[in-house]
């Protein structure tokens, strides 16, 4: 039996099926990106990849963040 929340509800709580896999997609690019970063960190060949690594995660981050609220 289903609970009212997992219903018909477009406004319930729960993550539809394709924004919960984007996020479970977006969170393992994420850690990805940071183990990527730690990486670099300790050996720093090329500064602009640095910074790239870091605005793609900082991206990855705001997505994960607007999957949550929707």
């Amino acid at each position: 039996m289903r609970t009212p929340a997992s219903g018909n509800n477009p406004k319930g709580n729960t993550v539809d099926k394709k924004a919960k896999k984007k996020l479970e997609v977006a969170r393992q690019k994420l850690t990805k990106l940071q183990q990527q970063i730690a990486g670099h960190k300790q050996q720093p060949d090329d500064p602009e990849e640095l910074q790239r690594l870091e605005q793609e995660t900082e991206k990855l981050q705001a997505e994960i963040e607007k999957l949550k609220n929707s």
